[in-house]
C-alpha cells in the first residue's frame, strides 16, 4: 500500500452506510462496491449510485459495483459495512479479497464484530473504527447522507503507516477521519450507547429519531434503555466520551430528527435487525458481571417477535 497509487478498495455489503463510503471514496480510489442485492447492484452499474446530500442537493456518482466478490481485485483495503448477522460471511469474502498486506476495516454498529472478522483475516490485518456519518437507503441504486460526522479509526505501530493513507484517502473524499492510538473502545461503546437509546424504539414505534427527543412518553423508555447502559459501561470500567450519556442521546435524536434509524429501515424491509449486537450486548455484558438490564432485554425481545411475525405484519 503506497502513497504514490490510488488505493484500492472493496466495500462488502452495499447498504446505505456502504453505498455512501464507497461512493464518496470512489471520487479519489478505485473502489468496488459488493452486496448480494441484485437490483441494487444492477441499478448502480446502468446509473451510477444517486446520492442525495445532506442539504438536498443530488448527485450521480459512477462506481464499480458487483454481487460476485470473485470479479474484485487483491484490494489494500476492505471495508465492511454489512449487518452484524452478515459479518462471518462478509469476513469470509474480506479474506479473499485482501491483498497480503491488506487491512480489513469495521465500521459496523454494536459489539463482538472486530472478533469476528479477526477470525477470518487474522488480528494483525483487522481494524476498528467507529462513524458518526448516517445514511439512509432510499430505494435500489439510491442513498441519502442523512448526517455528517466524523469516523474515528484505530491506530496501532505495525499498521499506522498503511493507516494514515487511509485516513488521507478518506478525508479527500470529504469523510472526516481521525487516526486514534487509543480510547477507541469508549468510542464504540459512546456509539452503543445512542443506539441503544435510539435504533430499538424508533424500530418498534416506526418513528423518525426525532420523536424519541420530541415525545415525553416515549424519552422516558431511551432514558431507562440508556441508563441500563451506561451502568454496564461503568461495571466493565469504561468511560464514556461524553458527560452526559442520556443528554447526548437526546441531542443526537434532535441532530437526525428526519433520520430512519438502521433498525428501523432492516423492521420495515422485514430484514433481520442488529439488535443482538447493540441492545443484546448490553444485557450479555450485564450477565456477566451482575448488572440487571431488564429493559433492554425487554426491547430484544420484542424486536425478535418483530422479526418472526415480519410476514404477518399488517
Amino acid at each position: 500500500m503506497s502513497e504514490e497509487s490510488s488505493l484500492k478498495v472493496a466495500v462488502v455489503g452495499a447498504g446505505a452506510m456502504g453505498s455512501l463510503f464507497g461512493g464518496r471514496l470512489s471520487k479519489v480510489a478505485s473502489v468496488w462496491l459488493v452486496d448480494p442485492w441484485e437490483e441494487h447492484v444492477t441499478t448502480m452499474q446502468r446509473e451510477g449510485l444517486h446520492l442525495v446530500t445532506p442539504e438536498g442537493d443530488e448527485e450521480v456518482i459512477p462506481v464499480q459495483a458487483t454481487t460476485d466478490p470473485g470479479q474484485v481485485p487483491p484490494c489494500d483495503l476492505v471495508i465492511i459495512f454489512v449487518k452484524a448477522h452478515q459479518t462471518a460471511w462478509a469476513a469470509e469474502q474480506a479474506a479473499r479479497l485482501l491483498a497480503p498486506d491488506g487491512l480489513a476495516l469495521t465500521l459496523q454498529n454494536g459489539l463482538g464484530n472486530a472478533e469476528v472478522i479477526a477470525h477470518f483475516v487474522g488480528e494483525a490485518r483487522t481494524v476498528q473504527g467507529v462513524t458518526a456519518q448516517g445514511a439512509t437507503l432510499l430505494g435500489p441504486g439510491r442513498v441519502r447522507h442523512a448526517g455528517r460526522g466524523p469516523t474515528h479509526i484505530a491506530s496501532r505501530p505495525e499498521v499506522a503507516d498503511r493507516l494514515v493513507v487511509v485516513a488521507e484517502t478518506f478525508n479527500r473524499a470529504g469523510l472526516e477521519t481521525h487516526l486514534v492510538r487509543e480510547g477507541l473502545e469508549s468510542m464504540v461503546w459512546g456509539k452503543l450507547v445512542i443506539n441503544v437509546g435510539i435504533n430499538a424504539l424508533t424500530a418498534l414505534l416506526r418513528v423518525p429519531n426525532g420523536v424519541i427527543a420530541q415525545v415525553p412518553e416515549v424519552w422516558a423508555l431511551a432514558e431507562e434503555a440508556v441508563n441500563e447502559a451506561v451502568a454496564v459501561a461503568q461495571a466493565l470500567g469504561i468511560s464514556l466520551p461524553y458527560e452526559d450519556p442520556p443528554a447526548r442521546v437526546r441531542a443526537v435524536a434532535q441532530a437526525t430528527a428526519t433520520n430512519l434509524s438502521s433498525m428501523l429501515q432492516d423492521v420495515r424491509r422485514g430484514a433481520p435487525t442488529e439488535i443482538d449486537a447493540i441492545n443484546g450486548a448490553v444485557v450479555r455484558e450485564g450477565k456477566r458481571l451482575g448488572v440487571p438490564t431488564p429493559f433492554n432485554a425487554c426491547l430484544v425481545r420484542l424486536i425478535k417477535a418483530v422479526e418472526v411475525t415480519a410476514s404477518e405484519a399488517l
